[in-house]
């Protein structure tokens, strides 16, 4: 069974949070949904598939109008809705953007969605954003400053956030805390939840030489309130060693689904996203994977760790 929201209003200190106006009944907690993209949104209109939600990233919509915004304001009409930003900069020692904070807030505010979500990484310095969301240094001055940080979203916003597991390829000398240990208490310390990347944990445990499913065993699960699963693109880095690439331009692995059968088994149906940003494939392939993601989760779990190890 999946276990209980931690709140059924999202509190913290003398803070009350609502929960987002009802979403469309479609039991989508416990469904799997993809990632919504321009190319597949005729379709998706013309069709109305069963699917448990769609998700987008803030950034793509934080235009006033237009096109985009039309046809996101049919799709939530008929569907459950999951914002992931890619903006915020959580993991930067450097304060919030509050002009970026006021644009999600504003998109939080017309789409009302189900699920809000931000990773833990940092993707700007001195005001510029850079091309990729790069991992921090676990330490207890930076564990205080993403507290601080996820504090003011929430703040903002008034909704509790999920917070996303990154992707590595190397691992900080600096770093004191382990990367499971560092999310249990930024979640603990703030109230949020975590959103648990599978693709994420067997991309940076290959890099980095380590157990994927130790990584799993020690992964606060009761606090996950999403789960995200892509593709990995596969190279060899200077010493002929693997190195994956976190390129969401392919199919799910299958250790990655593995991985995802062994978490659904301990967590039960939780919702999943499919994710794809890359070399886009059309809507019925994009649509059959999120399907067997709905299948894993209602289908009787077997031992799948045993297939990755």
């Amino acid at each position: 069974m999946t276990p209980a929201p931690d709140r059924a209003a999202f509190s913290a200190g003398e803070r009350s949070f609502p929960c987002p106006r009802a979403q469309p009944d479609l039991g989508w907690t416990s469904h799997a949904g993809v990632g919504l993209k321009p190319q597949h949104i005729g379709d998706i209109i013309a069709q109305q598939p069963q699917i448990g939600f769609f998700e987008i990233h803030a950034e793509n919509y934080m235009g006033a109008g237009g096109p985009p915004h039309r046809h996101l304001t049919a799709i939530r009409e008929r569907h459950p809705l999951s914002i992931h930003g890619v903006g915020l900069s959580l993991g930067a020692a450097a304060p919030l953007d509050t002009e970026h904070l006021e644009r999600l807030a504003a998109l939080v505010l017309r789409y009302e969605p189900a699920l809000i979500s931000e990773h833990l990484a940092w993707s700007s310095q001195d005001g510029r954003f850079l091309a990729d969301l790069l991992p921090p240094a676990y330490t207890p001055a930076l564990l205080r400053q993403v507290i601080d940080h996820i504090d003011q979203v929430q703040s903002r916003l008034s909704r509790r956030i999920l917070l996303e597991n990154p992707s590595t390829y190397l691992t900080f000398e600096e770093s004191t805390i382990e990367e499971t240990e560092f999310l249990d208490e930024v979640a603990r310390r703030t109230g949020c939840g975590l959103l648990l990347d599978v693709n994420n944990v067997y991309v940076a445990s290959i890099n980095l030489g380590r157990d994927p499913s130790a990584y799993l065993a020690a992964f606060p699960l009761s606090r996950v309130g999403e789960i995200h699963l892509a593709g990995h693109a596969s190279r060899l880095d200077a010493n002929g060693a693997p190195l994956l690439i976190d390129a969401h331009d392919r199919a799910v692995a299958e250790p990655v689904w593995a991985l995802y059968r062994w978490v659904i088994d301990r967590l039960g149906p939780t919702p999943t996203l499919i994710e794809r940003d890359a070399d886009i494939p059309p809507w019925p392939v994009l649509y059959a994977e999120a399907q067997r993601a709905q299948d894993l989760m209602t289908a009787l779990p077997g031992d799948a760790l045993a297939l990755v190890r």
